[in-house]
């Protein structure tokens, strides 16, 4: 809290018009190989599946506000500073009007030297090693169990399905995933 008041008694122009929004971020990496996962079938009846080894991936950067349940993701060939840098103005771009607090991992793309953060941006560094403090995670762990099974032929038709999927996540479902009670009354407080 320290942080962002002192943060806010710093700059020289306040972004935070509308106020301050919490947000998770992280990356996942989705591919061509067959998600793999328990089936429910009759007793004494062994389950079939086709898999593909195809090693092809891309990943999404993805914000999440748990109070709210917005989101903003974005799609990249790779993981590293550069696509961490578009990924933060891009973000920046999209909620200009508030400061955004963004809670992330401590990879060491997010605090590299080059890396420029937007004047409305605040990052918060998780704990090292510890992935279960950041409820987007659940997020990511949704989207993936609606490709179980599913044998892509390329990586567009794969990004199709994700988007289509990411499309149908609404606030309400975000919030339910992410709404963890710990956050909640944190923000409650703070606010």
């Amino acid at each position: 809290m320290l942080k962002v008041c002192s943060w806010l008694e710093s700059t020289t122009k306040n972004p935070a018009k509308n106020g301050i929004k919490y947000w998770c971020q992280d990356e996942t990496r989705l591919g061509l190989k067959t998600r793999e996962s328990k089936v429910i079938t009759a007793l004494g009846v062994k389950p079939k599946g086709f898999v593909q080894w195809n090693f092809k991936s891309y990943y999404i950067y993805g914000a999440i506000a748990p109070k709210s349940g917005e989101s903003f993701f974005l799609e990249f060939s790779h993981l590293d500073g550069d696509c961490f840098q578009i990924f933060l103005d891009h973000f920046s771009q999209s909620y200009p009007s508030y400061l955004n607090i963004i809670q992330l991992d401590n990879g060491r793309f997010h605090v590299g030297s080059k890396l420029k953060i937007p004047d409305n941006i605040l990052l918060i560094f998780q704990p090292p090693y510890s992935p279960e403090f950041n409820p987007i995670e659940r997020v990511w762990h949704y989207l993936k169990q609606h490709l179980r099974w599913e044998i892509y032929q390329d990586i567009e038709q794969l990004k199709d399905q994700v988007r289509s999927v990411i499309e149908g996540f609404s606030p309400e479902i975000i919030a339910s995933l992410t709404g963890w009670d710990y956050i909640l009354d944190a923000l409650a407080t703070v606010a």
